[in-house]
């Protein structure tokens, strides 16, 4: 969702800016990996260790609903999701959201900038007991639409997205936003969702099913 269907990593940058400025801390693009596509614990728990001060669970109490409020007022859609979404439809292949953002800015993305989207379902961070790097959220995303991983695409654009994919054993898309991927076997590239259609998707589980 973040970055790859939706403009919101750059506020969920801006939200970990402005909690640890109030920690005390200058957030820099060090601090990268610890932040895009992450999930709110992991970006806290980031935070209060570099910042030495804070409370782990106050502070992703505090990133959630600055967050949500950013969300909120509103998060335009990337370049080419709706033509691909729209053709997914279209061609009758079901998709689903999975997200490592919390369910309350998920349900807030959805009911928004996403609304006439025709999502099988969603998932958020809250829904499996492991978030994004692991693959317990495409495992688990599979297994609701009825089907094996390895005949699945996931589409990211964060190191922690595409690994938790290829971790479940999904062919992955990499269309980058904030962070680099680094380039694997399973992995195929795009600049922009606007060079994605469904020959590309296919031509990413070839590339999975090779390995």
């Amino acid at each position: 969702m973040d970055g790859t269907l939706v403009d919101t990593e750059v506020l969920w940058w801006r939200t970990t800016e402005e909690i640890a400025d109030g920690l005390g801390y200058g957030l820099s693009d060090a601090d990268a990996p610890e932040v895009v596509g992450r999930a709110v614990e992991d970006t806290a728990a980031h935070l209060v260790r570099v910042a030495r001060a804070g409370d782990p669970a106050a502070v992703a109490a505090e990133l959630t609903a600055n967050f949500f409020r950013k969300v909120e007022a509103g998060a335009p859609m990337r370049p080419g999701a709706e033509r691909l979404l729209t053709e997914l439809e279209a061609q009758g292949v079901p998709f689903a959201l999975v997200s490592a953002s919390p369910r309350v800015v998920v349900d807030s993305v959805v009911g928004g900038s996403l609304a006439r989207v025709p999502f099988a379902f969603t998932m958020s961070a809250d829904d499996t007991p492991r978030t994004k790097p692991h693959p317990d959220p495409y495992r688990a995303a599979a297994g609701r639409l009825g089907l094996e991983p390895h005949v699945c695409v996931a589409v990211e654009d964060s190191p922690d997205g595409a690994a938790s994919a290829e971790a479940a054993g999904c062919g992955v898309l990499v269309v980058p936003s904030l962070l680099p991927v680094v380039p694997s076997p399973r992995r195929v590239f795009a600049r922009s969702l606007e060079e994605a259609d469904t020959g590309l998707l296919r031509r990413c589980l070839a590339a999975a099913q090779a390995r």
